[in-house]
């Protein structure tokens, strides 16, 4: 490869023809979303998660910025922001690698042998320590309520269901301003 850019372009077209679904951000191949299945044979089986990709200026000498857009419990996954603790990712990277490994291996690898003992989410590593089966009902129930295969691409608040809406919320009349009127 000449250049980090064809490299780029190759391996997200790789990526693109391994059955993944990508979702370009804007025009450049910088960042993008890939739709990421939970592997077979693992509590995450059957979940889908949106993963967002940056591809830095340097790639595929620097390793690429992965995070979970949909919630995921793991003891090596930050909850709120979806920031993967992963080493061959954050330490260890080499050009060798491709956005096929880290879909197919690295994050694959991840879901099925956790690492308590190097957490981001504190919680999660120290249920899985204390009382393994809380800690696996726990990432079922988080796989049933964030990672269902239709609610991809869904916002948070697409997800509200109509009774968690109050009717205040849908009540637009005047009756409520609140303070008085301006002389």
């Amino acid at each position: 490869m000449s250049s980090p850019s064809k490299r780029r372009e190759m391996d997200l077209m790789k990526l693109m023809m391994s059955d993944y679904k990508v979702e370009m951000v804007n025009d450049g191949m910088q960042e993008f979303f890939v739709d990421f299945h939970g592997p077979n044979e693992s509590l995450y089986q059957g979940g889908v998660w949106r993963v967002r990709v940056e591809l830095p200026d340097a790639y595929p000498y620097k390793s690429p910025s992965i995070g979970f857009v949909n919630k995921m419990y793991h003891p090596n996954v930050d909850e709120m922001s979806g920031s993967v603790c992963l080493d061959v990712i954050n330490q260890t990277w080499s050009p060798m690698f491709d956005l096929v490994n880290v879909f197919e291996v690295f994050l694959p690898q991840l879901l099925l042998y956790p690492n308590p003992s190097d957490p981001l989410n504190g919680e999660a590593a120290a249920l899985m320590m204390r009382d393994r089966p809380a800690y696996e009902e726990k990432v079922k129930e988080y796989c049933q309520k964030y990672a269902k295969p239709e609610d991809i691409g869904a916002s948070p608040e697409d997800k509200l269901s109509d009774e968690e809406l109050s009717e205040d919320e849908y009540d637009s009349s005047d009756e409520q301003v609140v303070g008085k009127p301006d002389p």
